[in-house]
């Protein structure tokens, strides 16, 4: 209750000097010293700056302090996502590696199949080519010993028919065949 009582007073007693000087008629300069305009200055200022201090800057304090909060989460938030992509990426690298080293082996064992297969090809047409060869040989030696058959068999039956000439009559055909075949038989291991 003092301090209202105090203010009144000295608002009183400086409020005074300003009406007694604007009621003598002279004129103030802006450069004389008024006591009673600086203290009503400085009332109007304290007011003022309590006023901010209860009303503005409480609020205004907490505004800053929500964005400083807002920005640091929001840099924690930036840090914590590039932190992540970068272990994506790195993630990321080691899959298309990994990936890359898959792609190499299926390649390497592809190349490796049509290798194998390309040799068992090779074999197997070889193996036909030996067959066929083979067959072919038998074919003709079985032509050939037919051939070499018929042959005698010609030969025979032109030496009998010229022996039989020579003699002048048919001789046994199964006899005389016999004969001409040892004949020839002894001339072949000669």
């Amino acid at each position: 209750m003092r301090a209202p009582l105090l203010a009144s007073a000295l608002l009183v007693l400086t409020a005074t000097p300003a009406f007694a000087s604007a009621e003598a008629g002279a004129k103030p300069s802006l450069l004389d010293p008024h006591l009673g305009l600086m203290t009503w200055t400085i009332i109007v200022f304290v007011l003022l700056l309590l006023g901010l201090k209860t009303f503005a800057f409480g609020p205004i304090l907490e505004a800053v302090r929500g964005r400083e909060q807002a920005i640091a989460d929001a840099m924690a938030a930036a840090e914590r996502d590039r932190t992540e992509a970068a272990k994506l990426v790195a993630e990321q690298k080691v899959a298309i590696e990994a990936a890359r080293n898959e792609a190499q082996r299926y390649i390497a064992e592809g190349r490796v199949t049509a290798e194998t297969m390309r040799n068992e090809m090779v074999e197997q047409t070889r193996k036909q080519q030996t067959e066929m060869i083979e067959n072919a040989r038998k074919t003709i030696e079985a032509e050939q010993a037919s051939a070499i058959a018929a042959l005698r068999r010609e030969a025979v039956d032109l030496a009998l028919a010229g022996a039989g000439k020579l003699i002048g009559q048919k001789l046994d055909a199964a006899a005389d065949r016999q004969l001409v075949e040892q004949y020839l038989t002894t001339l072949r291991s000669n």
